[in-house]
């Protein structure tokens, strides 16, 4: 993949924020497999994601856990779920590892 280049002010037009998982659930319909999540970004309130993070981590691991997310992103249909915003992960082999903070931080809070 060809790397593009990016001003800062390109750059500043994501919204990354740090959210707390509130519920995960299965998604059958999904082609790939997935969880939907329900995610609390505080006073931005709750968005819910489709995550392809079923290979390494349980519906009990990913509860309660804070992660990052891009959240302005137009919401896209996967089958019969609509993805509000983009959980942020690192591509090891098929697998998905969670970008996190290495500490707590308040819901909503902005990457910057």
């Amino acid at each position: 993949m060809e790397m593009t280049n990016l001003n800062f002010e390109d750059f500043q037009k994501v919204d990354i924020r740090m959210g707390t998982i509130i519920e995960v659930n299965d998604f059958p319909k999904a082609r790939i497999p997935a969880f939907q999540l329900k995610i609390d970004f505080g006073s931005i309130g709750i968005k819910q994601s489709s995550a392809q993070l079923t290979s390494l981590y349980s519906k009990d691991e990913l509860l309660n856990k804070q992660v990052l997310a891009v959240i302005n992103f137009k919401p896209k249909q996967i089958a019969n779920f609509q993805s509000e915003c983009l959980v942020l992960g690192v591509q090891n082999g098929k697998d998905v590892v969670l970008l996190r903070a290495d500490q707590e931080v308040k819901n909503g809070t902005q990457v910057s």
